[in-house]
Order: structure tokens, then C-alpha cells, then sequence
């Protein structure tokens, strides 16, 4: 017999909801999950009409399926999704169908549309507060059951060099800046290009922006900066980022310090400071400090000394240093030599050449610990995805999925991945 009024489904929807309510308030981890409290504060920009599913509710299927493995593109977060336990979908803010009695997920096309058209900055902004948060431990950290057995590989690895290699006494925290281009990604303002802040300590992303192109890197660099607001702290960046607009900005109007390299695009201050370092090793004994390293089928040797500078050289500048990279295979025989410059605002006190060497090492973190694993462990720089703010989102929620595996203390992200492969284990992990 066909329904003649809409009072029952009206009642029945208010019902529902009465009992999610009801359920919330008895089980509160299930509504305070960090993530998803974060996530509903992405404002929505579709049209009020035809909403059949929250955007915070699209979005946390997004987070969790970019967890698991093989969930590199919108296709298969929607074929992951799709296998959704119900009760999840409940918990996520999922709406009943008062016909079947079920949550529906939405559809691929709902998932493509919603991150074709999405405040990239907001979701950037957000799911960078929940790392930070949890980075600090005001927010639980995450957990995340490794297959039973031996310790894997790169764990062991980690840990052998954590024991072999400690970080030096003193060191003040810092974050590592550089650009990507998304070079499977194009949109009708050409190639996309996202600068980021990785943390040195923790390896987690700090925040992101987007830019224009390569040439807008440096200014961004500074936005993105302006907006951590992380007084204290130490900012390496590359040879692009040496400017003394970046320096002055870093100094005077963030109250933090540089780490920079000297290259062509200053080539009076990297003059001085050939010249300030110049002479042979035993002149410099008091100021010189090494690192050997020996791992991926070569042996490396740092060698960096260290002299003071001022203001008439760089704004805010206090040293100048030489770091010498000395590489070779694992028989000891070096076959090869780098030399490069730098200039910092730490002062000797604060930094020695040992700190010097450490900050400049882990200015690579970026490179290693998020670019390298979105292009290899992501498949990056082969995704087709190219509408709108399709390509930042994507690359969005993989920079939290890689936050989030490191923060549960895992160093290999593929092999964390192949972890998650049970739906109720990735929901786990962000306390759904």
C-alpha cells in the first residue's frame, strides 16, 4: 500500500536520531574522536538541497581509506568504503535509509565531487591541528597491531640507528620546509604545487599550502610559516629559501631561527663565508665536529666547521659553516666530495657544530619521510587525479596518513598499510 502522508518516515528519521543522540551520550569516544571532531569543521561548500551525506562523514571515509593499503585514488576509497561496517558508518555521522534500515556509503561520483570542490586550506589547517595535538600528547595516540612475528626490517633499523646515532644534547625543536609538484596532478592553472613543514623530531607534517608554481615557493614558505607561529623553533630550508626577506621574517617577526644553505642566488654571502672558513683543518679543531654514517650500500662522512657572523652579512645572521660530504662504498674507499655553505641566526651557544650538523642533516626529513613515501608507498606522481582541489586533498590525506602511522611508532608505512587491511583496524585508529 503506498505511503500517503510523510509522517512516518519524519517520525521515524526522529527517532533515529534520538538514539544516535542517546548512544553518544552513553558512549562519548565514539562522537569525541579527535579526527572526526576536527573534520566537521571543514566548511561545506555544496548546496543546501540534495545533501544526502555529511561532508565530515565523506571525509573521515577518505582519512581511513587512505590508510589501508591500495586506497591510493578516489576509485578504490569508494570500493573501500563500500565495505564499511554499519555500525561505523553510525558513528561517523552516516544517515539512516528508513526504507532498508541502513547507512549507505556514498558513491564514487559523491566522493569525487565533494574533493573536486573542497576548502583545501580548512582540510589542510584541521587534519594539521589533530597531528600537532597528538605530537604533543594532548590527544591519544594512535595505535596500530603489528603482524605477529619478528620485528619488521626498517623497525629494526630504526631502532639500531636511534641506539647508534643519538640526537645531540641541546637541540631546540625544529621543521624542515620544502616544495613538491604533483607532477601526475595538472588543473587549469597548470602543474599543482604544495609546500610543506615536517617536524625534525617526529617526522609528522606541520602544515601545507599550495602555490601558484615554483617561483611563488619562497613567499608561501613565509605564509606557511606565519601561520605555525612557532617562536623558538629552528627552520631549515634549502638554497631556494635564501633570501633575506625569508631571514628577516624568520628573526624578527616569528622570533624563530634559520638554518641556510649558500648557493649561486647569494653569491656575495656565500664569498664571505668561503672566506671567513677558510684554512686547513687543524686550524679549525675548536669548531669542527664529524658524523660517519654507514647504511643503503654506502658510507658518508660530515665534516662541518663553524665561525661567527653578524647582521652585515645576512639579517639576524650569528654563523657561517662548511660542511663537507664525504661519500664512498662500504669497502671505506670515498669516491666522492661535496662541499656547501650556510649561514644560521643560532648563536654558538645555542648551537655548536655538532647541533649545526644535525639540523642541517635532518633538513631531509621532508624529502625522506613524506615526499619519497607519498611518490613510492602512495603512488603520488602517478595519480591521474587533476580537478579542482582534487590533487591537494588527496595529497592531504595522505600526509595524515603517513603522520599518523609515525606518531603510532611505525617506521615503515607500506608494511603499517598491509596492517590496516581489516576496515574495524583503520577505524581504530583514528578512536572510531
Amino acid at each position: 500500500m503506498p505511503v500517503s502522508s510523510l509522517v512516518p518516515p519524519a517520525v521515524g528519521q526522529l527517532a533515529d536520531l534520538a538514539l544516535w543522540e542517546t548512544g553518544l551520550a552513553a558512549d562519548p569516544v565514539a562522537v569525541e574522536s579527535a579526527l572526526v571532531t576536527r573534520l566537521r569543521q571543514v566548511p561545506d561548500r555544496r548546496s543546501k538541497r540534495g545533501r544526502r551525506h555529511a561532508l565530515a562523514m565523506i571525509l573521515v571515509l577518505a582519512a581511513c581509506a587512505t590508510l589501508a593499503v591500495g586506497s591510493d585514488s578516489i576509485t578504490a576509497i569508494w570500493q573501500w568504503a563500500a565495505g564499511a561496517p554499519q555500525d561505523k558508518l553510525a558513528a561517523i555521522g552516516g544517515r539512516r535509509d528508513v526504507l532498508t534500515g541502513k547507512y549507505p556509503v556514498p558513491s564514487e561520483r559523491t566522493f569525487r565531487r565533494v574533493l573536486t570542490d573542497l576548502e583545501a586550506d580548512a582540510l589542510d589547517t584541521v587534519t594539521c591541528r589533530y597531528v600537532a595535538g597528538t605530537a604533543a600528547g594532548s590527544l591519544p595516540a594512535p595505535v596500530i597491531a603489528a603482524t605477529p612475528g619478528p620485528a619488521e626490517r626498517e623497525q629494526r633499523r630504526a631502532a639500531t640507528r636511534a641506539a647508534t646515532h643519538p640526537a645531540p644534547e641541546g637541540l631546540l625543536p625544529a621543521a624542515a620546509f620544502d616544495g613538491k609538484a604533483l607532477k601526475g596532478a595538472r588543473t587549469g592553472t597548470g602543474r599543482v604545487f604544495l609546500v610543506g613543514a615536517v617536524a625534525h623530531e617526529s617526522g609528522v607534517l606541520l602544515g601545507q599550502a599550495q602555490v601558484p608554481g615554483k617561483k611563488g615557493e619562497g613567499e608561501a614558505a613565509r605564509t606557511l610559516a606565519t601561520q605555525l607561529n612557532l617562536p623558538g623553533w629552528v627552520f631549515t630550508m634549502d638554497a631556494l629559501h635564501t633570501t633575506k626577506k625569508t631571514a628577516k621574517a624568520i628573526t624578527t617577526e616569528l622570533h624563530a631561527h634559520y638554518v641556510l644553505i649558500l648557493k649561486g642566488n647569494q653569491p656575495l654571502a656565500r664569498a664571505a663565508a668561503q672566506q671567513l672558513l677558510a684554512g686547513t683543518n687543524t686550524e679549525w679543531t675548536q669548531t669542527t665536529a664529524a658524523e660517519d654514517d654507514r647504511g643503503h650500500g654506502r658510507t658518508e662522512r660530515r665534516t662541518i666547521r663553524t665561525a661567527k657572523a653578524d647582521d652585515s652579512l645576512f639579517p639576524g645572521a650569528a654563523q657561517v659553516f662548511r660542511l663537507r660530504r664525504d661519500t664512498g662504498g662500504l669497502d671505506g674507499t670515498w669516491t666522492g666530495k661535496e662541499i656547501v655553505y650556510g649561514i644560521t641566526s643560532l648563536p654558538a651557544d645555542l648551537a655548536g657544530p655538532i647541533h649545526l650538523n644535525h639540523y642541517e642533516r635532518r633538513q631531509w626529513t621532508i624529502e625522506n619521510k613524506i615526499h619519497w613515501v607519498r611518490d613510492v608507498t602512495f603512488n603520488e606522481d602517478n595519480s591521474q587525479v587533476r580537478t579542482g582541489t582534487a590533487p591537494r586533498a588527496m595529497a592531504s590525506f595522505r600526509n595524515l596518513a603517513i603522520s599518523t602511522i609515525r606518531l603510532a611508532g611505525r617506521a615503515n608505512i607500506a608494511y603499517a598499510r598491509r596492517d590496516l587491511r581489516r576496515h574495524e583496524d583503520a577505524f581504530a585508529v583514528y578512536g572510531i
